[in-house]
């Protein structure tokens, strides 16, 4: 299959990444957990395809003698690509830099609401709030260990 083909493949699927992380960065917003579950699924089937997709587009550019990686994707652009090829490489080079972006805001939004449940789940458990640790140093969990000279009669 062309490069030019293979590379609007790879845009086109990036473009829908992106479109599934802000989805998943609105949902994270709303606390919607149905929405952000079924986003999981899509993301990891979009990503997979990608994975095959730049794997393809890699081949191609070395069989036309090109480095199978960005870098010859580059080389490859400036050598041979025309006006409408260009532009997809630059909306692709943005898309890639705004899905990036996106998946660290989106991993920060999530290890928020984690430490937000987990002092909830802490103080539920009598633990200080900012309790950090599951388990104690004996392998029980914290907060609920009951040592045996309390249950002597």
């Amino acid at each position: 299959m062309p490069i030019s083909t293979l590379l609007h493949q790879d845009a086109l699927l990036l473009s829908n990444l992106v479109s599934v992380l802000l989805k998943e960065q609105s949902s994270l917003v709303e606390m919607d957990i149905d929405v952000i579950e079924s986003l999981l699924d899509e993301k990891a089937e979009l990503l997979q395809k990608i994975t095959q997709a730049t794997k393809a587009r890699h081949l191609a550019l070395g069989q036309a003698s090109f480095e199978a990686n960005e870098n010859g994707m580059t080389v490859w652009i400036n050598r041979n690509a025309n006006a409408k090829d260009r532009a997809t490489w630059q909306t692709f080079q943005q898309q890639l830099a705004q899905a990036k972006e996106l998946n660290r805001v989106n991993g920060q939004m999530i290890n928020q609401h984690f430490r937000r449940n987990q002092e909830t789940l802490n103080q539920l458990q009598g633990r200080p709030a900012n309790a950090t640790g599951v388990y104690g140093p004996n392998g029980q969990t914290a907060g609920t260990h009951i040592s045996r000279a309390s249950l002597s009669v």
